[in-house]
């Protein structure tokens, strides 16, 4: 351990620029999987009965990590014994909120075979957020690599039940010793796993969601559609607020026209019949830079113009207000309503409390989910465990 705080802390002590490197950057030496070394524990952990997990608490015997310099460019890939990290003070990370991440799972069916999905577009999307904050990007089919070879080995993790994974998290940060404000001369790339159960232990459980007008989640030309952790601690607070009103999550509004963003943490779907032409229509807000670029969002969408659009619906990615909403829901018009995220796959809404009234979606009072949602869920959990042969279902 000393080693390595040695190791991570000489590395960070690098001489500051804020001058652009990017050509000398794109030179430097990729990750590099095949130079992957591994130590693995003494001590391992023992496993957890299912019914005791809880999301985010328990975590595996091991970690991979990455280092990364201006001058150097990649390190050699490690996994190690899970462990603590040992920063300086003055790292950046702590003052200026250089630091991305990723959810992502792997799942394992009855025969014991694990996958991933989709992970082709966490590395994307991880490369974009990391990029937006001058951190070093990579190639993301080796870093696929590594997480499937770290996956493999804490595989007795994953219960075989279905609705349990494990949960992934990438996660990106700078490491450079300084107080200066610029470009992180070095940077950690790490990658913790942590068994995780159904996010409906139960079975579905509908939500209740207050628009929030208040506050404001993202907005245009800012950082709303990276994955950054300095977009979810501002978000902790009008949450803790909706709850002491009696809500689960905020649906964000945006702009005076009160635009529907997103939920939570999560992006948020509406199943409406159209005034006009009486037509089902499946809508989501448009990726125009403060929306995340969801993997489960994408899943659903695609999913939708291949299995629901030949039955007669249409599928449209535009702005919707929520006057638009409550009006449908006063004509009856609101089918159903839903959250899709990594960890729920999809989160059925009940109702939303707006300008002092409850805007029912769709639900009657014995029923959890729309058929949407239930079908979303099976078809996505379908591709995830296997039970499908697909694509997005990565085997390791």
């Amino acid at each position: 351990m000393v080693r390595e705080a040695t190791m991570w802390a000489s590395r960070s002590c690098l001489p500051y620029s804020i001058q652009s490197q990017e050509e000398k950057i794109a030179e430097l030496p990729d990750i590099n999987p095949g130079a992957l070394s591994i130590t693995r524990t003494a001590t391992p952990k023992q496993i957890l009965p299912p019914e005791e997990l809880v999301f985010g608490r328990t975590f595996t015997d091991h970690m991979l990590t990455i280092e990364w310099t201006a001058s150097q460019g990649w390190f050699a890939p490690r996994i190690m014994p899970y462990q603590n990290l040992s920063l300086d003070p003055a790292t950046c990370v702590f003052h200026y909120a250089f630091e991305c991440f990723e959810g992502m799972k792997a799942y394992k069916n009855s025969e014991g075979q694990v996958r991933l999905f989709r992970p082709d577009k966490n590395m994307a999307r991880l490369n974009k957020s990391s990029a937006r904050i001058a951190l070093p990007i990579f190639t993301g089919k080796a870093f696929i690599e590594l997480i499937s070879k770290f996956a493999a080995m804490e595989e007795r993790f994953i219960p075989t039940a279905r609705g349990y994974s494990l949960y992934l998290r990438p996660t990106m940060i700078g490491t450079q010793r300084t107080l200066g404000v610029g470009p992180p001369g070095s940077a950690l790339l790490y990658t913790i796993a942590s068994p995780v159960g159904p996010y409906f232990p139960t079975g579905f459980r509908a939500v209740s969601l207050e628009a929030t007008d208040y506050a404001v989640r993202a907005w245009p030309g800012g950082v709303g559609d990276m994955k950054l952790g300095a977009n979810y601690a501002p978000c902790i607070v009008p949450q803790l607020q909706a709850a002491k009103r009696g809500f689960h999550q905020n649906l964000w509004l945006f702009g005076e026209e009160e635009f529907v963003t997103e939920v939570g943490t999560m992006n948020f779907f509406a199943a409406i019949q159209d005034n006009e032409t009486g037509k089902k229509k499946l809508m989501t807000a448009p990726l125009d830079g403060t929306i995340l670029e969801g993997v489960i969002r994408d899943s659903v969408l695609e999913l939708a113009r291949e299995r629901l659009k030949p039955e007669g619906w249409e599928v449209e990615e535009r702005k919707f207000t929520m006057a638009e909403l409550a009006s449908a829901a006063d004509d009856g018009r609101l089918i159903e309503a839903f959250g899709t995220g990594t960890a729920a796959v999809v989160s059925p809404v009940r109702k939303i409390s707006w300008k002092g009234r409850l805007v029912e979606c769709g639900l009657k009072e014995d029923q959890e989910a729309g058929e949407v949602t239930k079908r979303m869920k099976a078809w996505i959990e379908g591709i995830q465990y296997g039970d499908e042969e697909h694509p997005w279902s990565w085997k390791i």
